[in-house]
């Protein structure tokens, strides 16, 4: 099975996190301000390198409505592994080739009203072979003299993926709820609670990833072949989110913890901690050392190759039975990410910003080969205007 150029996995994420963006229960006050960041993501064993321009403008229309635009131009680039398991096992899993450019935005309004504010969004993701759009519409209110905000939020993301082997493209579709609440204990501490449900339908494989199966074609001779896997073609996941946010005004700090636990019904169930420090140094500088760790427990059809199994594979992805992936980011896994970020307040107007972080993921499972799991360097800067 001979494949062409992999699709970027990067368009749906961004999307889902642009219309989450607008469910954030800790928002700062509004303000006419414009802003520009720049992000190099780089794999070391020449891996995927992402270079990333990103531009928001936020613009007030009086004191109860606001606007967020949002835009986003990207290039994808490097070698990325096919699913077919390394020769031995501390081989190089076989790679692909991936470039792709992608183009993306999200727009959304939020209107104030007495203890009450309403956000609709919309968003778009293209790339030559995917297209993405989606709409969100969250409700915050606020109680108990505004130390009490509770969320409802509702998102949906319609896909279209130009897969190789069909026509017309197929589709994706995915409606995800989210409810919160964020309560002020007291004038330094504030506390949030998140619940979000996601379900997708249609095709939800990879088309670009293979699975490799040792199959007999003539009696007593036997060929390695590789076939497209193969997922279910329906995904229903849960995520809680717990957080702390504290400042402590005698060391002029303060500390951001959360904790995410994620499951769904393919099997995929994870845990993750992130946890913040926020430094304040003079009257205009700020660091913040961060420190992410991520556990995933392997889907229930992650295999790393077919050979020995009764699972017969098809021709093509069809989203019914047997299900099958050798997708090392459906394995059991675990992630550190850890780094530095600055931010200089020069003035009421300006702001600029620069992070360095180290992102390293390694194999919590016998069977995957180490060579599969990326490590990567990321730098960010930006610069914010307010007027």
């Amino acid at each position: 099975m001979t494949l062409p150029p992999r699709q970027s996995p990067y368009a749906e994420r961004w999307l889902l996190i642009a219309l989450i963006g607008l469910a954030q229960l800790r928002q700062a006050r509004a303000e006419d301000a414009i802003s520009y960041k720049y992000q190099d993501y780089r794999e070391s064993a020449g891996r995927i390198a992402v270079q990333v321009h990103s531009a928001m403008v936020e613009k007030e229309f009086g004191p109860a409505l606001q606007l967020r635009l949002t835009g986003v131009i990207d290039a994808i680039a490097g070698a990325t592994p096919t699913g077919q398991p390394a020769p031995t096992p501390d081989g190089q899993v076989p790679l692909s080739h991936l470039e792709e450019k992608r183009k993306a935005w999200s727009l959304d309004f939020t209107r104030q009203f007495t203890g009450f504010r309403l956000t609709a969004g919309a968003a778009n993701s293209r790339e030559s072979d995917y297209v993405s759009n989606g709409w969100s519409l969250n409700a915050q209110a606020e109680l108990n003299a505004k130390n009490t905000t509770v969320l409802l939020g509702v998102a949906g993301m319609d896909d279209e993926i130009k897969v190789f082997f069909q026509q017309p493209p197929a589709t994706k579709h995915t409606v995800e709820v989210i409810a919160g609440v964020n309560q002020l204990l007291d004038p330094r501490t504030a506390v949030t609670f998140n619940l979000t449900c996601s379900r997708s339908t249609g095709f939800l494989s990879d088309p670009y990833k293979l699975v490799q199966k040792r199959v007999e074609v003539f009696p007593g001779v036997f060929l390695l072949r590789t076939f497209g896997e193969n997922r279910p073609d329906s995904r229903t996941k849960w995520i809680a989110l717990a957080a702390l946010n504290r400042a402590y005004s005698q060391v002029n700090g303060a500390i951001d913890v959360s904790y995410r636990f994620h499951r769904d019904d393919h099997g995929l169930s994870s845990h993750t901690v992130n946890l913040e420090w926020y430094q304040k140094i003079g009257a205009k500088f700020i660091l913040r050392p961060g420190l992410r760790y991520f556990s995933q427990e392997a889907a229930d059809y992650y295999l790393i190759s077919l050979t020995g199994t009764p699972i017969t594979p098809t021709a093509r992805p069809s989203g019914k039975a047997p299900y099958y992936s050798a997708d090392y980011r459906l394995s059991a896994l675990r992630s550190l990410n850890y780094g530095l970020k600055a931010v200089w307040t020069l003035n009421d107007a300006w702001q600029i910003d620069a992070a360095l972080e180290r992102y390293e993921m390694h194999s919590r499972d016998t069977i995957t080969a180490a060579s599969a799991y990326p490590r990567a360097d990321i730098i960010t800067a930006g610069i914010r205007f307010a007027f």
